[in-house]
């Protein structure tokens, strides 16, 4: 469960209930191990994804906004990274969040497979790992 959830996850599972990246947050944050981390960068990218969707009432998104940082420790990245830097920020944010693995179903990261030791994988290819009983223990 050691992951960061990219800004695209977010934005999916708040607007598209049963599907993959909805079902990836709700098993994340129900697992009960902690919080999740995310970057202000993270935080801004949804808010700016939210707003740009017409169907997403924009009375809605501080709420939005609001139960989502609830549900995240927010952890430092001392870069300013720009709102096409989906790579670099995400790299940057898992490093600061001590993890290896980033979930995110963007198409040029999910292509990319990994970077700079950082591993990104698809909703659908994490929700099938965390579905598989842990590995027996080694004798």
């Amino acid at each position: 469960m050691e992951i960061v959830l990219a800004p695209d996850v977010y934005v999916n599972a708040s607007v598209a209930l049963g599907s993959p990246p909805e079902r990836v947050v709700t098993k994340l944050f129900t697992a009960g191990k902690g919080k999740a981390k995310a970057t202000e960068w993270i935080l801004e990218r949804i808010e700016a994804m939210l707003g740009a969707i017409p169907s997403f009432k924009h009375d809605a998104i501080k709420h939005q906004m609001e139960v989502i940082r609830s549900l995240v420790e927010i952890v430092d990245d001392p870069v300013k990274h720009g709102p096409d830097a989906w790579e670099a920020a995400l790299v940057a944010a898992a490093k600061a969040a001590k993890v290896r693995r980033v979930v995110t179903d963007h198409p040029d990261l999910d292509a990319k497979e990994a970077s700079d030791g950082i591993e990104f994988v698809s909703t659908e290819t994490w929700l099938v790992e965390a579905a598989l009983p842990p590995p027996p223990p080694s004798a």
